[in-house]
């Protein structure tokens, strides 16, 4: 067995694991978090297509490849609005999403769907990312130090800027200087997917905490506001009860 055989087994089972947490947490449904589920189902199930796990022909494998290629981008955008604090920012991402979305669409339709396609659009989409992912892993990191709160963002931000940051340099490799090491450039992937999905899965399991803790806020809030609407209502039934004879004292 080869090292490459063995990484792709390790990473099959690192890749699936984002998925396994989401669905254990239910967190699969939770505000962006289902483009996460959909981005890690579809790179998982192209793992399993690679390494032969599923029996299918090339050109099947070879479309798979490029939807994935096409779908990458905007599904991570749509993940990553939200670490978007602010309603301006969160529309400047979809308006990215979009932009990308045309983009792909305008080179498939000129180019073909292809290799070709997927070596002209994949490099601006995984600077847009990796864009994002800094912005997003800078900010997260000096909440995480200065006020000691975020934590799993930080470390979700981290792990996308890191598996962002190789992608691009192996998408260089692969498809703008076509390397003829190509198991060896398939390695380095599966090492950077493996860590990759084991970190943001560390960060889910972390701000799942939050998430459960903000979760649990809302529902005291809710509690709260309904005794208080309540109360409210019940005062003035009480103070007409008990100044229903007050002219007789007078």
């Amino acid at each position: 067995m080869t090292w490459n055989s063995v990484m792709g087994v390790i990473s099959s089972i690192a890749l699936f694991l984002p998925i396994f947490v989401l669905l254990f947490f239910r967190l699969g449904g939770y505000k962006s978090f289902p483009a996460l589920f959909a981005y890690y189902s579809m790179v998982f199930a192209y793992n399993l297509l690679t390494e032969g796990y599923i029996s299918v022909g090339k050109d099947v494998v070879s479309n798979w490849n490029i939807c994935n290629n096409l779908l990458d981008a905007p599904l991570m955008l749509l993940f990553l609005t939200y670490f978007s604090t602010s309603f301006s920012f969160t529309r400047i991402m979809k308006i990215s999403i979009l932009a990308i979305v045309l983009f792909e669409l305008v080179v498939v339709l000129t180019v073909g769907f292809n290799t070709k396609a997927v070596t002209i659009f994949l490099g601006p989409a995984l600077l847009i990312v990796l864009a994002y992912c800094l912005h997003f892993f800078v900010r997260q990191t000096k909440i995480a130090i200065v006020n000691h709160k975020g934590m799993g963002k930080a470390v979700m931000a981290a792990s996308l800027l890191f598996a962002y940051g190789c992608y691009t340099i192996i998408y260089l490799m692969y498809y703008v200087f076509k390397t003829p090491y190509i198991a060896d450039t398939f390695l380095v992937y599966f090492l950077v997917a493996t860590f990759s999905s084991l970190l943001l899965s560390a960060g889910i399991v972390i701000e799942r905490k939050r998430v459960q803790k903000l979760n649990e806020l809302k529902i005291t809030r809710k509690e709260l506001s309904s005794i208080y609407a309540e109360t409210k209502t019940a005062a003035p039934l009480r103070t007409a009860m008990l100044d229903f004879d007050k002219d007789q004292w007078n």
